[in-house]
């Protein structure tokens, strides 16, 4: 398709004063206005000979199969032209869960040229590359063509691993993981019996085991070790305040990046993990398993965690999961809550899962609402925002005081900060032996 460019309707206007001329100062004059416009006219259809045809533009577009949600990819684009051209602008018609990208604007030479367009996904799904616009003019920048290419093509968005692999690097071989890869051995404390050993001046005889003593005639104390087949189960809220956005990416998707990373390290330390998602009811549910090979599983799973507008029921969810327990369980509950109102029945329910289980709370901070609650007003309308965003943070501190009372530990942070923070409360819980 052939269309006038910007400097194509420049030149126009710049003859409608030489039109004038005759009109104004002298009728014989009217000659040089047609001697312009013929002019212009033939620059224009000259330009558009010189120009690349849309037939002589070959372009071929390379999607991704797979990109994390949150990262920048990038469609790779292949051009082939006959001749040069001095300016070519590429536009690709997104689905709406991607980022829109802007016009890339490049020149090409004779030949072929590749060009990658960033493509960068704000949530989980399929969302497709639906075409690939291309603009060009020609050498005298009057005569714009246009190229409209067919692509069609899904892209499967799926939750970032990068955190996952970049801890793979900064806990291997750490005191911190050889902590629970190494078998730690206690005497008397402990949850898993190890062996008998001889009792030696300086060990605590509560450790004696007077059966065993007697059996061999001789004191043996018991050795126990950290028991290593804990079951931890992810508890991830998909309701409609965990589809908010949050420095760029839904709640869901940071809360899922969190879990995957304490699934991987929990699955190294040799415990059980499992997956559970709810919101107006369960939408999905993994038994806890061990081995990393069950961390595969743990990502497809919550690939398919979607995104809700439904409200989240606590009672059902948390009470059907409670049900799917049969032994005590390090349940770590992703969830966010807006204030003291509606967290009540969030509350109710963690108390009551918490008196079978051991409850980690995991919500995300909202830095900007902190921001506007400590920046100091310069007008009326910022002392508003600045009070009821205080008053958001306080009623939030009062519901995680509440919830550290009922003996539910709180793990509240940015996005950036909560899965290091998650990582450490869990080392600790495995540390205390607080599952058994």
């Amino acid at each position: 398709m052939i269309h006038p460019t910007p400097r194509a309707a420049a030149l126009a206007a710049a003859g409608f004063p030489v039109a004038l001329l005759p009109a104004l100062f002298r009728p014989g004059l009217w000659g040089l206005w047609l001697s312009v416009a013929a002019l212009s006219a033939f620059a224009f259809g000259l330009d558009a000979i010189l120009s690349v045809p849309a037939r002589r533009l070959r372009a071929a577009v390379e999607v991704p199969g797979r990109l994390a949600v949150g990262v920048a990819g990038a469609v790779q684009v292949r051009l082939a032209t006959p001749r040069a051209v001095r300016r070519l602008e590429l536009l690709l018609d997104l689905h709406p869960d991607f980022e829109p990208a802007p016009p890339l604007s490049l020149a090409l030479a004779a030949g072929e040229t590749a060009a990658p367009v960033p493509l960068r996904a704000r949530r989980r799904g399929l969302p497709t590359v639906d075409a690939l616009w291309c603009r060009w003019t020609g050498p005298l920048g009057l005569c714009g063509r246009r190229l409209r290419l067919e692509v069609g093509r899904a892209v499967e968005v799926v939750p970032d691993l990068a955190p996952v692999r970049a801890a793979a690097f900064r806990y291997q071989g750490s005191q911190e993981m050889e902590a629970g890869v190494q078998v730690e051995r206690y005497l008397g404390d402990g949850s898993e019996f190890d062996a008998l050993v001889e009792y030696v001046p300086g060990l605590d005889p509560r450790a004696i085991s007077w059966k065993a003593s007697a059996r061999h005639r001789q004191l043996l104390c018991q050795e126990f070790r950290a028991e290593r087949n804990h079951q931890v189960v992810l508890a991830v809220d998909t309701g409609h305040l965990m589809a908010e956005p949050l420095q760029g990416l839904p709640r869901l998707d940071h809360a899922v990046s969190s879990a995957l990373l304490l699934g991987w390290v929990a699955l190294k330390l040799g415990d059980r993990v499992g997956l559970f998602g709810f919101d107006s009811s369960a939408r999905a549910w993994a038994e806890p398993q061990g081995g990393l090979s069950a961390f595969a599983r743990l990502q497809a799973l919550s690939t398919r965690l979607a995104y809700s507008s439904e409200e989240t029921n606590f009672t059902l969810g948390l009470t059907e999961l409670s049900a799917r327990l049969r032994r005590r369980s390090l349940v770590v509950v992703f969830t966010d809550f807006t204030d003291t109102v509606t967290a009540e029945l969030m509350l109710e329910n963690l108390q009551r899962l918490s008196r079978r289980q051991l409850v980690v709370f995991v919500a995300l901070r909202d830095v900007e609402l902190d921001a506007v609650a400590l920046a100091p007003p310069r007008r009326l309308s910022g002392l508003y925002r600045a009070g009821s965003a205080a008053e958001l943070v306080r009623e939030r501190e009062r519901v995680l005081a509440r919830l550290r009372r009922m003996g539910v530990a709180c793990v509240d942070a940015a996005p950036g900060q909560v899965s290091a923070r998650l990582v450490s409360r869990y080392l600790e819980v495995k540390r205390r032996e607080l599952i058994a």
